[in-house]
């Protein structure tokens, strides 16, 4: 098992997975679990004058990969598109594929590049002791960050090694 390496300066710790989640759904999938179940055994609580759930999304980006080739297969142009949610990433990517007048412009036919796509979602975690930290998931890494009780860590590393696609 690959452990989590600390980085220096504030207390953060990434694993790069061996294998980048094959999809968008597979991905939100994790992310889905985390936020439903709470593995972690994060706790809500309140601050200026709110609520707070225990696993809060904080930014979500989606990013699609597009080339557009010629008739020779020759590629005459690319774009990329980012979106802030999976299914404005689904919706988005339909919507490329079928726009006539970018085609157009393009002089091609566009080519929707999945494997290198890119998927992130920031979780605002609030731990029983009352820390505040970070869980930030991409479809090549996993970060924890802004911890200062090692616990946290570990019980994040814990859950990891626990989920077959962040291995």
């Amino acid at each position: 098992m690959t452990h989590f390496r600390e980085r220096p300066g504030s207390k953060s710790a990434s694993r790069r997975l061996k294998h980048p989640f094959p999809d968008s759904a597979a991905f939100s999938a994790v992310v889905q679990a985390l936020r439903l179940k709470n593995p972690l055994g994060c706790t809500s609580y309140y601050a200026l004058k709110r609520n707070f759930p225990p696993v809060m999304p904080v930014r979500e980006r989606y990013t699609a990969k597009f080339v557009y080739l010629d008739k020779n297969k020759k590629q005459v142009g690319a774009s990329s598109e980012v979106y802030d949610s999976a299914e404005g990433y689904e919706t988005g990517i339909a919507s490329m594929i079928t726009n006539m007048a970018n085609i157009a412009a393009h002089r091609g036919t566009v080519k929707h590049l999945r494997e290198a796509d890119l998927f992130s979602v920031t979780l605002k975690c609030h731990d029983p002791s009352g820390e505040l930290y970070f869980v930030s998931l991409a479809r090549r890494r996993i970060t924890v960050s802004s911890y200062t009780d090692d616990a946290i860590r570990k019980k994040v590393e814990a859950w990891a090694d626990s989920v077959p696609e962040l291995r």
